[in-house]
Order: C-alpha cells, then structure tokens, then sequence
C-alpha cells in the first residue's frame, strides 16, 4: 500500500483523533498554568499555618489509623472491583469526547489550511490568466484564454 494511502488510514482512524484531542486539551490546561501558580502563591501563608498545626493533627489522626485500616481492608476487594469499572467506563468516555475533539480540531485546522492554500494559489496565478481576455500567439493567431 504506498505511504499516502498509509497517512491517509491513519489520520482518519479514531486513535488520531482522539492523540489531537488529548493534545489540545493539554494545551488548554498549559493556558491555566500562569493564573493557577499565582492563585497558590497567595496562599502561601495559608499552607505556612496549615503547616505548624500539623504535628498536633498527626497525634489526633493517629489512634483512628488502625480502625480505620481495618475497615478499608475488609471493604477492599469491593471497592477496587467498583473502582475499576468505574475507571474502565470513564476511560472509554474519555477517549470518546477526545476522539470528538480531536475531529474539531481537525477540522478546524485543516479548514484553515485549506483557506491559506486558496489564498495562496489565487495570489500566484499569472495576471494574464485571470482576465480571461484574448492574448496573440506567436504564430500571429488570436486564442482565448
């Protein structure tokens, strides 16, 4: 099968879409980043006294550990097979919904694409062309471009 064939099995199959979405919901959350590490910033005090009560806390937490771990343990086998699905049925949506973007984007780019490459070739044609006047030959004739 030659390699535009290749390319062009690829980059309609759901897997690419779905590489395209991902890839621009990174770059959306890249986006937040600034105003996210400047909204922790000002909490920076916060986290300083948050931070001083917690040996205090860890004393208080420490005598319920065991009861609790025991609880977690008894419940485990359950609550993973429940975890799991719940993972199994949110990943496949998520595939999904990054498929469904990755198709915008797509699309949108190519569009875009497709725009600056018209753009581009009405540009380059030659003047003489688009007139669609008369022009001579150089034996003397007269054609219609």
């Amino acid at each position: 099968m030659p390699l535009n064939d290749e390319v062009k099995k690829l980059a309609e199959s759901k897997p690419f879409y779905a590489v395209a979405g991902a890839g621009d919901y990174a770059m959306e959350k890249l986006r937040e980043l600034p105003e996210q590490f400047h909204r922790l910033q000002s909490r920076r005090s916060e986290v300083g006294a948050m931070a001083r009560d917690l040996p205090l806390m860890a004393r208080r937490y420490a005598g319920n550990v065991q009861v609790k771990a025991e609880e977690v343990a008894k419940d485990f086998p359950e609550k993973a097979k429940a975890y799991a699905d719940t993972i199994a049925s949110r990943a496949v949506t998520l595939y999904d919904e990054f498929a469904d973007r990755g198709r915008k984007v797509v699309s949108r780019v190519t569009g875009e694409a497709a725009l600056e490459l018209e753009e581009v070739s009405t540009s380059a044609e030659p003047a003489t062309a688009s007139r669609g006047g008369a022009r001579k030959t150089t034996r003397g004739t007269t054609t219609k471009a």
